[in-house]
């Protein structure tokens, strides 16, 4: 299968006192023709592996190949070849849509038709508009639009929908999904999880500077080894038992350690949070009565409840004992 972007053991360190660094070894391979997402919460590494992939940042150690070209050798042939869309695009007030989408196209030596990209996104109606005019949502399509102009083999999306309503959320969702049917690479950043659920093929999660779990959503979400979620607290004098850390963590001082309900039919893991507990369990129908008698037995009465299918964010949870939008 041919490898669209390959990372070896990939480093960043920001000159600073003392030095951060940003990327720790990082690896990485995506293929031709999918829709990879790189996920992680601020300062896991993301924008920095992409700016670096896009030629923006030089790394400070490894082996980076896109399209099988490298920067520094390659440089403007791999510019004909890559659409970017930063996570903000700052565009001329004063021009008008359609001035700015022949502008970016005019950058390329086969740049589309500034009507066929306008169409693609679904701006034709706002040609005439000035930049300023338009709406958040637009204003993003038009972003997404200018990386669209050289026709490019590989697409970098860097946050694309962060702030848009849902409307616009999922406009942007069906530009992505017509360029996976037309068979174009693209590398998505996102904070939601529900966005890569929904667009990505396969996945990888980033925290630290390195890529600690790889799959596609589904294959991360077994990983859990249960289907589904079981979130609940109790009423106490005090925090949940060792919340923050794994049910495999130090013990707190609240009424409930998380590890003993372990024990519980169906239950494959167990992690305070917020004030709460969540269960990753199998089969629910076993597990909730179990701990409702669980807790009665201890004398512990609900204070909320709730069931749901696991999900992406769950894994990043199990992994990293924190959230992805946590800072």
């Amino acid at each position: 299968m041919d490898i669209a972007i390959r990372c070896r053991a990939l480093r960043k360190t920001y000159d600073a006192k003392p030095p951060v660094e940003a990327l720790r070894g990082l690896e990485l391979e995506v293929r031709a023709g999918e829709c990879f997402g790189l996920l992680g919460p601020n300062g896991a590494g993301k924008t920095t592996t992409v700016e670096i992939l896009e030629g923006i940042l030089d790394a400070s150690g490894g082996d980076v190949e896109v399209l099988g070209l490298r920067w520094g050798r390659d440089d403007a042939a791999l510019r004909e070849r890559l659409g970017v869309s930063l996570q903000e695009t700052k565009l001329a007030d004063k021009l008008t849509v359609e001035e700015t989408v022949a502008l970016f196209s005019s950058f390329y030596r086969k740049g589309r038709p500034a009507k066929d990209v306008m169409a693609d996104v679904g701006l034709i109606e706002k040609r005439g508009a000035w930049v300023v005019k338009l709406s958040g949502g637009q204003r993003q399509r038009l972003a997404v639009a200018c990386a669209l102009v050289g026709d490019p083999d590989l697409l970098f999306l860097d946050e694309p929908t962060t702030g848009l309503d849902p409307q616009s959320r999922r406009q942007i969702w069906e530009i992505v999904r017509d360029l996976r049917r037309r068979g174009r690479t693209i590398l998505l950043t996102t904070h939601y999880m529900d966005e890569a659920e929904r667009l990505c093929d396969r996945v990888a999660v980033v925290d630290h500077g390195r890529v600690i779990a790889l799959g596609t959503p589904s294959e991360l979400i077994a990983s859990l080894k249960g289907e589904h979620v079981v979130e609940f607290a109790v009423n106490g004098d005090g925090p949940v038992a060792g919340a923050g850390a794994t049910a495999s963590g130090v013990p707190g001082h609240g009424p409930l350690d998380p590890q003993t309900l372990l024990a519980l039919p169906s239950v494959t893991s167990a992690l305070a949070d917020s004030g709460g507990i969540l269960l990753t369990v199998a089969e629910p129908h076993l597990a909730i009565p179990a701990l409702l008698e669980r807790l009665g037995r201890d004398g512990l009465a609900l204070s909320r409840l709730t069931t749901r299918h696991a999900s992406l964010e769950d894994v990043f949870v199990a992994l990293t004992g924190r959230h992805l939008r946590d800072d």
